[in-house]
């Protein structure tokens, strides 16, 4: 297996800090919108931008939760690998607040339609928006596209776009594999 380094920790850090400064041109203070990240790849890079967005931008009261789509998914219980379930956070109320959906990689769209489906258990948003690190932009199953999308990559069917995290992979990289 062969792999490249599409972004270093340096282009990463860059992108989060454009990506945070796009969310706050379009949502201001906050009040009325809340960053969702999707388990369990997605929650690294909301709670990334939610310290850039506390720390570096002084966004006060902002509102960040955790939602699990593993019983929202397509293909539960459909292959021989079991399905590990996350834990959802949400310790607000949803309903008439702007969504922003935080997924690492956005490949065929089928995380955030089965993430559509789950956030109905938790009221009516006014509206949901998406955030991606990365957007496989020839992959999509469904007509699904991010309104914030950190870089496009083009990638053919048996490559791989994996993301790591300081928190979880000890570095900040992406990398597209090859098999």
């Amino acid at each position: 297996m062969s792999q490249k380094v599409l972004l270093t920790a340096k282009e990463v850090n860059i992108i989060l800090h454009r990506l945070a400064c796009q969310l706050i041109e379009k949502h201001l203070d906050f009040s009325n919108t809340i960053l969702i990240g999707i388990q369990p790849r997605g929650s690294f890079l909301a709670n990334r931008l939610a310290i850039i967005l506390k720390n570096d931008y002084h966004i006060q009261d902002l509102k960040l939760g955790f939602l699990d789509i593993t019983f929202f998914r397509d293909d539960f219980r459909r292959g021989e690998k079991l399905l590990e379930a996350n834990k959802t956070e949400m310790n607000f109320v949803i309903e008439d607040k702007k969504i922003v959906f935080i997924d690492d990689v956005l490949y065929t769209g089928r995380s955030i339609r089965s993430a559509l489906t789950a956030i109905q258990s938790f009221g009516r948003p006014a509206e949901i928006e998406l955030l991606t690190l990365i957007d496989r932009r020839f992959s999509r199953h469904l007509p699904i596209q991010p309104d914030y999308r950190g870089r496009q990559v083009d990638a053919i069917n048996d490559e791989k776009v994996v993301v790591h995290w300081q928190e979880n992979d000890k570095e900040d990289a992406v990398y597209l594999q090859r098999k």
